[in-house]
């Protein structure tokens, strides 16, 4: 389970289930920790509802805008290897302080 994973500084997460079911209990857990890339898979039409689901669970709108959505750089991606690229390439960055 998720909750007994060691998170600290040099955890980061992309959820890629577009499943609110199992997305949105992880982004609660994750949110908990002061974690450097938390991402989220899916649309932005996706993320507001993701956003909204959150903000109803209790959790502060400055955590919620923590989490990227949809996760990636915008380089254009269209298929699955370069969506996966556009992800890594945004928590590289995250990791070297340039986001």
């Amino acid at each position: 389970m998720l909750e007994d994973w060691p998170l600290h500084e040099d955890t980061y997460a992309i959820l890629l289930t577009h499943d609110p079911k199992i997305d949105d209990p992880a982004l609660k857990i994750l949110l908990k920790h002061d974690l450097p890339y938390i991402g989220a898979l899916g649309s932005r039409k996706t993320h507001a509802k993701r956003c909204a689901r959150l903000e109803e669970a209790g959790i502060s709108t400055e955590k919620i805008q923590s989490v990227k959505g949809p996760a990636g750089m915008d380089i254009g991606a269209k298929t699955a290897g370069e969506i996966a690229l556009s992800m890594i390439g945004e928590v590289i960055a995250a990791k070297r302080g340039r986001l």
